[in-house]
């Protein structure tokens, strides 16, 4: 499932955009292939992170996965529910399943993400 109103990075993340605030999880394609998660490290508050650099990482039952950033910015908000109810991330990838939330430090770079029918073409290719 692939949701129109969000943008995607080749990473499998997804990006909702709010003003020069950006909400950001991991695609339902991404969950899907990860399997059950069982825990999820994330950023403090007030930590800064960077576009294509990991800021947490996901374990499933599978693996252990680095999260990469899709933009540059400071970590205003965690989703302190993923700290221990991991699952919401399989159960519910684009509601409570969200990761962080960054104010952007150039909205330029959402310019650089791929929307909804650029990423299902995406998905199609690395099949």
């Amino acid at each position: 499932m692939v949701k129109s109103e969000l943008k995607y990075s080749k990473d499998h993340e997804w990006v909702l955009v709010d003003g020069n605030k950006v909400k950001i999880g991991i695609s339902d394609h991404a969950q899907e292939a990860l399997g059950d998660v069982v825990f999820v490290e994330l950023p403090e508050e007030g930590d800064e992170v960077t576009a294509n650099e990991s800021f947490g990482t996901v374990e499933s039952v599978k693996a252990v996965s680095d999260v990469y950033s899709p933009v540059s910015g400071k970590v205003v908000e965690i989703n302190e529910a993923l700290l221990d109810s991991p699952e919401l991330i399989n159960s519910d990838p684009y509601g409570e399943g969200w990761m962080i939330v960054v104010e952007l430090d150039d909205a330029s770079q959402l310019d650089e993400l791929m929307s909804a029918e650029e990423y299902e073409a995406f998905l199609k290719e690395e099949e």
